[in-house]
């Protein structure tokens, strides 16, 4: 498997650890960037996925889509502590009148999933999924514990937007991150540029079943209701492309994902163009809830759209993507997959990338 892209001298190990998975057949298609002291070490592609490659990142879409929100935060638009039903009054329903927007963003908001079944137009159609959020009750009381919002994260925040902003969350992001900052991130895609998209593939048939599979019925309605995330049909049409599912339809490129890290671990500013204050990087990047998380039945520590953990900060999304920041070793990276699978492709890249930084690089 010819493996394009480059890396700087001292990082000839990451290629070879990203060209070992497809050597191995653990990988069809995929993309690694790495962003070290703000220059760019490694930028690799390979298979399925060229270059310029488009990849459907499921997850990693959150901190994006937390970031639009925190923008408008940033200029005295909306507060972080802010009653959501001040701006949404619907939504004060069902246990939700006291929800702020610092609940929504770190997946204390209490609206892990809608119990009732849902068809999929109910979350590609934002004002029909406005009126469902509006009348679920919550899983708990705000404020009270977390857990994370798998399905709902974006569309709960574009509202906020659409509401504070008049744009929607998907245009948001367009014109004031990836604009200014130069991301080939996308969140709502263009019809021309479906083109580059890179299907995402599930060659041994297991995943959608075993990702499913076992999971208590919160975990089900939280991931599959609408049936969407494990359904590679649905999330490779023209239709959820073009739809904006701010948790988790973002594509991208790798490229696009790192660079966004390394404008939050300069603390707003890339190249020059500051987006977000440093003062709200600081915020999004601290813990804000931490303990038992209620869908993931394990401990989490949320930030303000990312997860905390090991001295880093960023979000996976099932299927294997990553984007991340390591403030210890001035990095940010991501790694994003066509072939679904576990986050073991993205870390053996990222053991290689940070063993080559400690040899030097």
């Amino acid at each position: 498997m010819e493996i394009g892209g480059t890396v700087t001298p001292g990082f000839e190990p990451v290629r070879d650890a990203f060209a070992a998975l497809f050597e191995r057949g653990e990988e069809t298609g995929a993309a690694f960037t790495a962003i070290a002291g703000g220059r760019a070490v490694a930028d690799l592609w390979g298979g399925s996925v060229g270059r310029y490659g488009l990849v459907h990142v499921y997850s990693v879409t959150k901190p994006l889509a937390a970031a639009c929100a925190l923008w408008l935060v940033d200029r005295g638009r909306i507060a972080l502590d802010a009653r959501i039903a001040d701006i949404w009054p619907d939504y004060a329903q069902s246990g939700k009148q006291d929800t702020t927007l610092r609940h929504m963003l770190c997946h204390q908001a209490g609206l892990l999933a809608w119990r009732e079944p849902q068809p999929l137009d109910a979350l590609l159609d934002l004002d029909r999924a406005a009126g469902l959020l509006a009348a679920e009750p919550v899983w708990w009381p705000p404020g009270s514990a977390h857990g994370e919002h798998a399905l709902l994260y974006g569309t709960l925040l574009g509202e906020v937007v659409r509401r504070v902003d008049g744009r929607t969350l998907g245009a948001l992001f367009r014109d004031e991150l990836a604009g200014p900052w130069s991301l080939d991130v996308h969140i709502g895609l263009a019809p021309e540029q479906e083109a580059r998209v890179a299907p995402l593939t599930d060659p041994d048939g297991g995943w959608a079943r075993e990702l499913l599979a076992g999971g208590e019925e919160t975990w089900r309605l939280a991931l599959d209701n609408p049936p969407a995330l494990a359904h590679l049909d649905v999330v490779n049409s023209s239709g959820w492309r073009r739809a904006e599912v701010p948790a988790v339809n973002a594509h991208g490129t790798a490229r696009g994902i790192a660079r966004f890290y390394a404008g939050l671990l300069a603390g707003g500013r890339l190249d020059g163009v500051r987006v977000l204050a440093e003062r709200t990087v600081a915020e999004m990047t601290s813990a804000q809830a931490s303990g038992p998380d209620r869908l993931l039945g394990e401990h989490a520590t949320w930030g303000l759209g990312v997860g905390l953990a090991d001295g880093g900060w960023g979000m996976g999304g099932i299927g294997g993507s990553i984007g991340w920041a390591d403030p210890a070793h001035g990095l940010a990276w991501a790694y994003v997959t066509t072939r679904m699978g576990d986050h073991e492709r993205a870390l053996a890249v990222e053991r290689a990338l940070l063993a080559a930084l400690e040899a030097g690089g």
